[in-house]
């Protein structure tokens, strides 16, 4: 089975050799494609001195993750697309061969692999608990509603060009796709023992924006209820309590306020998207 990874980055010279580093030492050989979006930094240096089999430049500002997944279907000649963000380091040399393995074995009956990621040295401590809840040994997020990360996977091209993703979508278009493949009937398999490097210490900004589109999205992939205690108090002070028993089983209570502020901007954000949307779809629906 033929691999093509593809890479997407923006102004990554940061991280971006180290990731290629690693991925140009897999145990498995892979075409490499790697998609920039108009970087002004060092980023094209590093990703040319790497000789991907293919360079495609976009313009900044014109980035849709839905139009770049599509766009590596229809030039990668991979039967697997294994999508491996510029940031997200692989932590061994089997990485890719552990993640593409249930591809390999399913005959056709799993929709896409995920990887596990580990929050990077110097991630905040509430970026740390949620990595480690949203991954680790998958247990906790197999009880949630919905689940998987496009950041580092793999997909079967054929699947992709038959099931290509929503070009609409700015944030969480790997959740709609995958939830579309879910009610297909089709299986997304977490794969704890691919692990990669990956997480983010956003400014409150980026926070903002970040789980105020995740929320838009929601609404639009799932719809349901958007009513303040439930969808913004309750969970706010149920997940404010696990993040303070979290910080003072490893002697960081002194960064509780900082934590509390951290969540409540999070979670906010992510209320104050569900519902503007919701109202959105309300005013579409009685006119």
């Amino acid at each position: 089975m033929k691999l093509s990874l593809i890479v997407r980055s923006f102004n990554d010279e940061g991280c971006i050799r180290r990731t290629l580093e690693m991925l140009r030492r897999q145990s498995r050989e892979a075409e490499l494609i790697v998609f920039d979006s108009g970087s002004t930094d060092g980023t094209l240096e590093i990703v040319r001195s790497f000789k991907p089999d293919r360079l495609v430049n976009g313009r900044a500002g014109d980035y849709l993750p839905g139009r770049v997944v599509n766009e590596a279907a229809r030039i990668a000649s991979g039967d697997v697309l294994v999508f491996n963000n510029s940031d997200c380091v692989p932590l061994d040399e089997s990485w890719l061969e552990k993640l593409v393995r249930p591809l390999e074995e399913s005959e056709g009956t799993v929709a896409a692999a995920f990887a596990n990621q580990l929050p990077r040295p110097d991630a905040f401590a509430l970026v740390r608990k949620d990595n480690e809840r949203a991954f680790g040994d998958g247990s906790i997020a197999a009880k949630w509603k919905f689940f998987f990360s496009l950041a580092s996977s793999a997909i079967p091209r054929k699947l992709l060009l038959e099931r290509p993703f929503n070009p609409e979508f700015r944030y969480s278009e790997d959740v709609e796709w995958a939830h579309r493949m879910a009610l297909e009937g089709r299986k997304l398999v977490y794969v704890p023992e691919a692990r990669v490097e990956h997480s983010h210490n956003y400014t409150p900004a980026q926070l903002r924006t970040r789980f105020y589109n995740e929320g838009w999205a929601d609404v639009a992939i799932f719809g349901g209820e958007t009513g303040f205690f439930r969808n913004f108090l309750l969970p706010f002070l149920a997940e404010t309590f696990r993040d303070f028993a979290y910080l003072a089983r490893r002697g960081e209570a002194g960064t509780v306020a900082a934590g509390i502020r951290y969540r409540y901007l999070q979670r906010r954000s992510l209320y104050r998207g569900r519902r503007d949307n919701s109202k959105r779809e309300a005013r579409v629906l009685c006119r």
